[in-house]
């Protein structure tokens, strides 16, 4: 399979709703992790690593954020004449009003895809933490000849409205259950679907013609007997976020060297934009332990077990524990924070005390002053 013959279509707002407390202001797409990076970063860069020159971004609201991170495209290569990277906002078509679902999504966005020369389309959502080889996905998809190929991981299934699929030997989905509840040692979809183009439109054309809206259970579980639907395991670190506690647990989960490196693969580079800052500074009395810090921080303080982003100030004698500090947090002098997540620009004043359960952390909104 050719992959200039692949068309990348990336799901911007999917699962908003998971992760109310950060995504008020912004898109899934554009959620900050791991400290210099965004969850866009990952499909994207997966895309783009297997040859992928042509992705549409399909968005709903709150993508001011996402445009200024995206820009052009220009960090992934896909800052180009023809091609490259293309923003997708909402689109009223045949009776849909706007992109509240992946299927009115597509359905706006159906005469950009009718107008692509490409003849296979990769479909992936932004709420993935993963670095998924999707030249591999591409190779199952085109020896097992089957109609949709969907990359799935085993384990326990997050909290969301996604497919829990039963395969047979061959890996072809015989069953797809969609169910909110969390369910240990099962099969379930990443929302990472290869599929021709053709078929898509049809699909989505007649979806539009009986008035259905509903990607997962009208397009796929409805004909899963009527269609061959193959799915493949991956193996790697791969992390659905599906509420603050699966966002605060995946990011601390990088702390853990086996799992950065599973996500870093060298061989396949998780690209973002780039922001050329000052290094670090370590004061004499700093005294930081097991963190992943970025550049164009200040550190007097203490500092364990943290993901520490751009701009990040911590005063002497302050002292932070397994907390998530997005970009240009200040902890004033003498504070303790632990298991708390601040957005940008947060500003927690000298003395204070803020301390959660691990189960349980404390999330601080934007520009806040504690």
């Amino acid at each position: 399979m050719r992959v200039n013959n692949i068309l990348g279509i990336l799901f911007s707002n999917s699962y908003d709703e998971a992760l109310p407390e950060i995504t008020n202001m912004r898109t899934m797409g554009s959620v900050p992790f791991a400290g210099r990076y965004r969850m866009i970063d990952f499909p994207l860069s997966g895309m783009v690593n297997c040859g992928i020159t042509k992705v549409g971004v399909i968005t709903k609201s709150n993508y001011r954020s996402l445009m200024d991170h995206l820009a052009q495209g220009r960090p992934w290569d896909l800052a180009r004449k023809h091609e490259g990277m293309v923003l997708l906002p909402p689109f009223s078509s045949g009776g849909v009003a706007g992109n509240q679902t992946r299927m009115e999504g597509l359905c706006g966005a159906l005469e950009f895809l009718k107008n692509s020369r490409e003849e296979f389309v990769v479909m992936s959502d932004c709420h993935v933490v993963g670095n998924l080889d999707y030249r591999a996905l591409l190779e199952a998809h085109a020896a097992s000849g089957a109609d949709i190929t969907l990359a799935a991981k085993r384990g326990t299934a997050p909290k969301l409205d996604c497919m829990r699929l039963k395969t047979d030997d061959a890996m072809r989905v015989r069953e797809i259950a969609m169910s909110h509840d969390a369910a240990a040692n099962c099969l379930y979809s990443l929302n990472t679907f290869v599929l021709r183009k053709a078929l898509l439109e049809r699909l989505l054309q007649d979806a539009m013609n009986l008035g259905r809206g509903d990607f997962e259970r009208d397009l796929l579980q409805a004909n899963v007997q009527s269609l061959r639907i193959h799915a493949v395991e991956i193996p790697d670190f791969v992390r659905l976020i599906d509420s603050l506690q699966g966002y605060y647990d995946a990011s601390m989960a990088l702390l853990e060297a086996e799992n950065r490196h599973a996500l870093f693969d060298a061989r396949r580079p998780i690209l973002t934009k780039v922001q050329d800052d000052m290094p670090t500074i370590y004061g004499l009395r700093s005294r930081v332990k097991n963190c992943l810090v970025t550049d164009g921080c200040q550190l007097e303080g203490e500092a364990e077990h943290c993901i520490l982003s751009r701009g990040v100030r911590i005063e002497a004698g302050a002292v932070v524990r397994s907390c998530i500090l997005m970009q240009g947090t200040y902890v004033g002098a003498g504070v303790r924070l632990e298991n708390v997540i601040t957005d940008k620009a947060v500003t927690v004043k000298p003395g204070k005390t803020l301390v959660s359960a691990e189960n349980y952390p404390i999330y601080l909104g934007k520009k806040i002053v504690v």
